[in-house]
């Protein structure tokens, strides 16, 4: 399954050489809580192999869409069962920053009369 989310990017971390065969590079972003901003979510992802690339053309405190995947995996060690998730990113978009338009000032005069009570056509 595919999803998107939008947010600020806060952390990127550096590339992690795993192994010869396998790199990842992790970053977090912030997702704006529109009721309470004590509540933004902090989300993690993971890029991989050549995906590790995705984050030069991004900086920190810039607004992005990440597309992603939910990731699960099963490691049993010493008759332990343990699961976890990951959220794969595999797209990073940098977000136009929107154009505010400003409200015109309210002025009374501004206001049409009011009715007259025979105003009306019927």
């Amino acid at each position: 399954m595919n999803f998107e989310i939008n947010g600020k990017i806060i952390l990127k971390e550096d590339t992690q050489q795993i192994s010869d065969r396998f790199k990842k590079r992790e970053f977090v972003i912030e997702v704006e809580n529109e009721r309470n901003s004590e509540w933004n979510d902090f989300i993690k992802f993971q890029l991989t192999q050549d995906r590790c690339d995705l984050l030069e053309t991004v900086s920190v405190n810039e607004n992005i869409k990440v597309s992603f995947n939910i990731k699960g995996r099963k490691w049993e060690k010493d008759g332990k069962v343990n699961y976890f998730s990951n959220l794969e990113a595999w797209r990073i978009e940098k977000m136009q920053a929107s154009a505010t338009a400003e409200m015109p000032e309210f002025n009374a005069a501004d206001m049409p009369p009011a009715p007259e009570e025979d105003d009306l056509p019927f």
